[in-house]
């Protein structure tokens, strides 16, 4: 009882849920124009490879580097002036962390943010450079988000939800107003789904000046909150697994946001985590843009060919946030990188002679295969004492090239090993798939 009591916000109310209107969208917007930047919807270099228009909104170069401030701006501002005094808080990993910091900075408003301590140390940093006092607490956003709520309540402080609030709902409808500018004959619009804020923004805005445009929401499959919700026809709780996109983790999206969207939204989509990783790498290379998993859903739901009935016709992909932390950006790259074939790891069992490994790495280079890294092993090989194994990573140009390198190395050795995808063995018993993960 005491628990419920103290989580409790007004604002986001379970049993008596806020729908916003266009009205609340627009006032926001003429509200907020002054401080957040009007961000440019470019068409992508990926149109033609996927037979679609597509139109990149690019969120992602706000100053704190996501949409989040929209919504910060407009529910800070929108306070009473005696909460402006006595201060917000509120509970983020981190993108609605760094917006509220920014703008209440801006405002002379005092903050605090609770962050769990899984929250990149670049973000904490971030959010105390803007003045704000960080309190690291809790192993998750849960017991963050309590935490935070029982400070609300012990300080006489103002609870600002960073995906629920009607004020922060409103803000994030504004990208919708931009997009429908920039774009006027768009035909679809992806946006990526966390706790359902920006997905209720965008799709009021767009649907009440032009119904006839489709409004699809994307998220991951480690966290499909919102389809879920979609499916029992209320918001539920689902369990969060590791993702790149760490920023839409939200293990239950918001009552308000949910009431808003249920029935204007057309189709909920999730992506893996392959694809995922394809569309940030994509991004890297076609683009130039640098893009958090989170905000690049969008264009991973359409290169993993999720909307085929799209084709021929102008989408807008909102790339949300670039808030990418710099380790998992390298993880990404190559994990893009392998799921593309691009980067190839094999094993192969060769002659201990001298001269054997210098024949495969002749073998490899002769069909322009760039060899990464190579590694030896000869304790774990079974029979022939005479015999090395091998692990090889190397860069290829794609699949095609991967199977040309598949090939010659299929014909030329007895025991091969591409990842555990395929096994050869001629004339040989014992299996090298007990050594992949070595």
């Amino acid at each position: 009882m005491v628990f419920q009591t103290i989580e409790f916000d007004p604002m986001c109310d379970k049993e008596n849920p806020q729908r916003i209107s266009f009205e609340d969208i627009s006032a926001a917007a003429f509200r907020i124009q002054s401080e957040i930047i009007k961000t440019p919807c470019v068409k992508s270099h990926m149109s033609s490879i996927f037979g679609m228009d597509i139109y990149l909104k690019n969120d992602f170069l706000q100053h704190t580097g996501s949409f989040k401030e929209r919504g910060a701006r407009n529910a800070l501002m929108l306070l009473p002036e005696e909460a402006k005094t006595r201060g917000v808080i509120s509970a983020s990993l981190g993108n609605h962390s760094q917006a509220l910091s920014y703008h209440a900075h801006k405002l002379n408003i005092p903050t605090t943010v609770v962050m769990p301590n899984v929250a990149p140390i670049m973000k904490i940093q971030k959010c105390q450079s803007y003045g704000a006092n960080v309190i690291v607490h809790g192993h998750d956003m849960k017991e963050a988000k309590y935490h935070a709520m029982s400070l609300a309540k012990e300080k006489n402080l103002t609870y600002i939800n960073g995906y629920d609030h009607p004020h922060i709902m409103a803000g994030q409808g504004t990208v919708g107003l931009e997009i429908l500018e920039q774009v006027p004959d768009v035909d679809a619009v992806l946006v990526p789904v966390g706790g359902g804020g920006l997905l209720a923004g965008v799709a009021t805005a767009i649907k009440h000046l032009k119904s006839r445009v489709l409004i699809y929401g994307v998220e991951t499959e480690k966290c499909p909150s919102m389809k879920e919700a979609m499916s029992h026809e209320e918001p539920v709780s689902v369990d969060i697994k590791s993702t790149l996109a760490d920023g839409l983790a939200v293990p239950t999206v918001g009552y308000n946001a949910f009431r808003t969207i249920k029935s204007i939204v057309d189709k909920m989509i999730t992506v893996n985590e392959d694809w995922l990783a394809r569309a940030i790498l994509r991004l890297v290379e076609q683009e130039k843009y640098v893009v958090e998993g989170g905000g690049a859903v969008g264009v991973a739901a359409i290169i993993a060919g999720l909307v085929p009935e799209l084709c021929g016709k102008k989408v807008v992909c909102i790339l949300s946030g670039g808030n990418i932390d710099t380790t998992i950006l390298g993880r990404c790259l190559e994990r893009g990188l392998a799921a593309e074939k691009r980067l190839v790891k094999f094993k192969v069992t060769v002659s201990d002679r001298p001269g054997g490994i210098a024949e495969l790495c002749k073998l490899i280079s002769s069909i322009g295969v760039s060899i990464k890294d190579i590694m030896q092993e000869r304790a774990w090989v079974q029979g022939d004492i005479f015999s090395v194994r091998v692990k090889v990573v190397c860069e290829t140009r794609g699949p095609e090239h991967m199977d040309e390198l598949r090939n010659k190395i299929s014909n030329s050795y007895r025991e091969w090993d591409f990842a555990g995808e395929f096994v050869g063995r001629r004339g040989s018993v014992d299996s090298l798939l007990d050594d992949i993960s070595h």
